[in-house]
C-alpha cells in the first residue's frame, strides 16, 4: 500500500512533465490512445468521486451561499475573455475571419469539467468549484450565442441536454455522492478511502489528458506559418487565464483552497463542448484554434498547479477543503504587494 501511495504521489508531482508526454504520445498514436474514450467519462467520475471525499455536502451549501468568486469566475471566464480574444485575434489574424472566429469560441464555452480535477489534485475548495462548473454551464445555452452573435454576427443553437447530462453523470453526481459518503461516515472517508483511492485517480487523470489531446491530432499534420502563429497565441493567451485568475481571487479575498479554485477554472475551458458547436455550425477551419487549446491545456494546468506551490505552498497531495483541512484553518492567500 504504501508503493502504491508513493506512485499516486510521484504522480501528481511530476504532473506538468507527464501531461506534455501525454500530448506527444496523442499526437504520435492518435488511433490508439483514442481506445481510450468510451472510457474517459467513467474517468471523470472517479475522479470526481476521489477529490470529493475529503468534502461535506454543507461545504457546497457554503460555496452557493457565498457567491461572489463564483460570480467574478464566470464573468471573467464568459465576459472578459471572449471580448479581449476577439480584439487580439482581429489585430492578428483579420485576414482570416475562421481563425478569429475559433479564437472567441474556445473563450466563449464554459468552465471545463476537468479542472475539478486539477482543483482536487491541488488541495482547492471542490465545493466551489463544482458549484461554479454546474453555473457556468447552465448558462452556457445563453452566453455562447450571445457572445458569438454580439462579436461576430453568428447566430448558433446550443443543445443544453447533452453538456447539462456529461456534468452531471460525470462531475456533479459522482461528487454530490462522495461528500454524502463523508458525510455518513463521519469522516472515515477521508481519512482513509480518499488516499487509497488517490493513486488511481491520478492514473485517471493521465488516461483522461491522453485520450482527449488526441483530437488535435489531426489538425498537426498540415500546418501553415499562420497556424503556428495560432499555436503561440493560444499557449500565451491562455496562461493569462491562471493569472488573472490569481489576481481575482485576491481581489475577493479567497483563502489558499479558494484561491486554487479560481485559478484553474478561470484558465480552462471545455474544449469538447467548442468543438461540438464548431462542427455544427462552422467551416471546418473554425475547428483548429477550438482544438489546438487541447495540446496545451492539461500541461498549462500542471505548470500553474506547481507554480501556484510556490506562491501559495500548495503540493499535489494537499487534502482539499473538508475534513482533511477544516474550513476555519485554512490558510489565506498571501497579499498583494
Amino acid at each position: 500500500m504504501d508503493a502504491w501511495h508513493s506512485f499516486g504521489k510521484f504522480i501528481g508531482a511530476h504532473m506538468a512533465p507527464i501531461a506534455v508526454a501525454c500530448v506527444v504520445a496523442a499526437c504520435a498514436f492518435p488511433a490508439q490512445l483514442s481506445h481510450l474514450a468510451p472510457a474517459v467519462p467513467w474517468l471523470f467520475a472517479l475522479v470526481s468521486f476521489q477529490g470529493a471525499l475529503t468534502n461535506k455536502l454543507r461545504n457546497l451549501a457554503q460555496a452557493v451561499g457565498r457567491p461572489i468568486p463564483m460570480l467574478l469566475t464566470i464573468a471573467f471566464a464568459s465576459g472578459v475573455m471572449p471580448v479581449v480574444a476577439f480584439l487580439l485575434a482581429k489585430a492578428l489574424f483579420g485576414s482570416n475571419m475562421h481563425l478569429v472566429t475559433g479564437i472567441v469560441l474556445e473563450y466563449s464555452v464554459p468552465v471545463a469539467a476537468i479542472s475539478t480535477m486539477w482543483i482536487s489534485m491541488f488541495g482547492g475548495n471542490v465545493a466551489e468549484g463544482l458549484a461554479t462548473l454546474m453555473v457556468s454551464s447552465v448558462l452556457a445555452p445563453v452566453t455562447i450565442p450571445a457572445t458569438l452573435q454580439v462579436l461576430l454576427g453568428h447566430a448558433v443553437h446550443v443543445d443544453a441536454g447533452p453538456m447539462m447530462l456529461n456534468v452531471i453523470l460525470t462531475v456533479a453526481l459522482p461528487a454530490v455522492l462522495g461528500m454524502g459518503l463523508n458525510d455518513v461516515t463521519h469522516g472515515w472517508a477521508a481519512r482513509s478511502l480518499s488516499p487509497g483511492l488517490m493513486p488511481a485517480a491520478r492514473v485517471a487523470i493521465v488516461l483522461v489528458i491522453a485520450s482527449n489531446a488526441t483530437s488535435a491530432a489531426p489538425y498537426l499534420t498540415h500546418l501553415t506559418p499562420q497556424l503556428v502563429g495560432v499555436l503561440v497565441f493560444i499557449l500565451l493567451f491562455a496562461s493569462t487565464g491562471y493569472l488573472a485568475g490569481l489576481a481575482l481571487a485576491r481581489l475577493a479575498g479567497q483563502d489558499v483552497p479558494g484561491t486554487v479554485s479560481m485559478v484553474f477554472q478561470c484558465g480552462m475551458r471545455n474544449i469538447s463542448c467548442g468543438a461540438v458547436i464548431a462542427a455544427q455550425f462552422f467551416p471546418p477551419a473554425v475547428m483548429f484554434p477550438v482544438v489546438a487549446g487541447t495540446l496545451f491545456q492539461q500541461v498549462l494546468a500542471a505548470t500553474y498547479g506547481k507554480l501556484m506551490g510556490r506562491i501559495l505552498g500548495v503540493r499535489p497531495d494537499a487534502p482539499a477543503l473538508g475534513d482533511a483541512l477544516p474550513a476555519t484553518s485554512a490558510p489565506t492567500a498571501p497579499e498583494a504587494h
